[in-house]
């Protein structure tokens, strides 16, 4: 028999995670998304986390299937943008990362408070469901990352020059200032939705 890992036959699972970014328009999700860049680093906040703790969330959707649950709220107001940081699993579990855990509000008090971050409301007679979310949560303040670390998420390919360009513009800028050996840093990958043929209504892009 095969050791080849299960997900690899699983269009339900994914290696990857994904840190939507929110934004009421496109563009001022891409410029946190270049904010986010700049910094090299992801920040926590305590958003809609039960007991305030400061923490950095992603979900373990598969990119493909997260793209139409995005274009399935065109037009709805909806707190994320089709842009984002990916990453590797494995990668943010070794940070710290772990899947949320759903559950009543009540039986939040029965976790152990090192798990309590995990928290997430679950109650399905009153309508309350984000479990299409599969939250995984890191509790932390920051996430440090090299380009090498991460895959960045657009929803089409001319968000991806914007990006390109102001990379390339920052080149020259080194270049001009400091010269060629000031050149270290590498290229973003990015991933465009549409060129997986996922087209994101303008509701979103």
């Amino acid at each position: 028999m095969s050791d080849t890992p299960r997900s690899r036959f699983r269009p339900d699972l994914s290696t990857k995670l994904v840190h939507l970014v929110k934004g009421d328009k496109m563009k001022s999700a891409i410029e946190v998304l270049m904010t986010i860049l700049k910094e090299k680093k992801l920040r926590g906040g305590t958003g809609n986390i039960k007991g305030s703790y400061n923490c950095i969330c992603f979900t373990e959707t598969p990119i493909a299937q997260l793209a139409l649950s995005l274009a399935d709220r065109a037009g709805q107001q909806f707190k994320y943008r089709p842009v984002g940081i990916m990453v590797d699993k494995e990668w943010a579990f070794t940070q710290g990362a772990r899947p949320a855990i759903y559950q009543t509000d009540e039986e939040y008090a029965s976790l152990p408070e090192p798990l309590r971050y995990r928290h997430v409301r679950y109650e399905p007679s009153n309508k309350v469901d984000f479990t299409w979310e599969r939250e995984w949560r890191l509790r932390a303040d920051e996430l440090p990352f090299t380009p090498s670390d991460v895959t960045l998420i657009v929803p089409a390919r001319k968000w991806a020059d914007i990006l390109i360009e102001s990379h390339i513009q920052k080149i020259k800028r080194l270049i001009a200032t400091q010269g060629t050996e000031a050149v270290t840093e590498p290229h973003w990958h990015i991933v465009a939705l549409s060129d997986l043929g996922i087209d994101v209504p303008a509701g979103l892009d």
